[in-house]
């Protein structure tokens, strides 16, 4: 059984961290850069650490590294050699691992706590803010070999679930599944989403869904990064197409500039514990947050379950 799985039979709700590229960003760090966070696991690894260490102290049961948008061909175009480029990348998860040790060296009776390597799209490798799009070309050998690297990596050092996040196609998920069995790692796969039905390319949610349904390593399918009064929609159509657990982790409902790397507009002002109920009731089996959110927030959502 593998550990997302364990999770979900033995809690009602699990939940999953917060954001890391802005959190780093309200911590001081400056992400504004073609790698993003990624950036941190060079200049600062140990306030990654700090991150994780503070999400699992806020109630999260799952960890995601920081490697959304760490990658070897997008170190060593900042000037990283090319072991460096690899190191770079497995340190996030091994940033991660450590993180949990301690915390778990702390709170001993935290229970079951799950480290879920990152795995955006070939769009956040971009940098163009395509993966809110799904615009870029499907090459299929090019994506694919640059998954595989990647999450070969992430594998070697010790990744237990692969978080594919944040894609914006259901083709290129198809593409980092297929990876996946290939490492014998489960993985969930949320999808960008620019309304209650489509994903960011335009595909159906209900399609991507039923797509999936029928993968033994697909462990759950649902939704990130998206605007929190979209999920509800989503959730009831992927609950329609599918019979896997519902993951949903949104972002604060403000608008990302890829040019300016700046968020624009105002958040969303309902607390995240109000939002998981709601979120709860409609299906979700697993519910954190994403872009814009903080460790705050998931406190929120735990005090939500602690109230069930």
């Amino acid at each position: 059984m593998d550990k997302l799985t364990e999770l979900l039979k033995n809690k009602r709700l699990v939940i999953v961290d917060g954001a890391m590229a802005t959190e780093l960003e309200a911590r001081g760090c400056d992400i504004n850069d073609e790698l993003w966070s990624a950036k941190i696991l060079a200049e600062a690894p140990e306030m990654i650490k700090q991150v994780h260490y503070d999400y699992f102290k806020a109630g999260a049961d799952i960890g995601i590294s920081a490697s959304y948008q760490a990658s070897v061909p997008g170190f060593m175009k900042k000037g990283f050699t090319r072991q460096a480029s690899e190191n770079l990348v497995k340190s996030s998860v091994k940033l991660l691992l450590e993180a949990r040790e301690e915390f778990m060296k702390d709170f001993p009776d935290s229970g079951t706590l799950t480290a879920a390597a990152a795995v955006g799209p070939y769009g956040a490798y971009l940098a163009d803010g395509s993966e809110y799009r799904g615009d870029y070309e499907r090459n299929e050998r090019v994506i694919g070999d640059f998954h595989r690297e990647r999450m070969t990596l992430l594998a070697e050092a010790g990744a237990e679930v692969f978080a594919c996040e944040t894609l914006p196609c259901l083709w290129e998920a198809e593409i980092i599944l297929n990876i996946a069995k290939e490492l014998g790692i489960p993985c969930w796969f949320s999808f960008s989403c620019k309304d209650t039905e489509h994903i960011s390319d335009g595909t159906p949610i209900s399609e991507c869904a039923a797509r999936l349904d029928g993968e033994d390593y697909v462990c759950a399918v649902g939704v990130n990064c998206t605007h929190p009064k979209y999920i509800a929609g989503l959730i009831k159509n992927i609950r329609k197409a599918s019979t896997k657990p519902v993951i949903v982790y949104p972002n604060r409902g403000e608008e990302y500039d890829a040019v300016k790397k700046i968020w624009l507009g105002s958040s969303d002002m309902k607390g995240f514990g109000d939002w998981a109920e709601e979120w709860f009731a409609e299906g979700a089996n697993i519910i954190g947050g994403c872009c814009r959110t903080s460790p705050a927030d998931i406190a929120e959502i735990k005090a939500f379950r602690d109230r069930m």
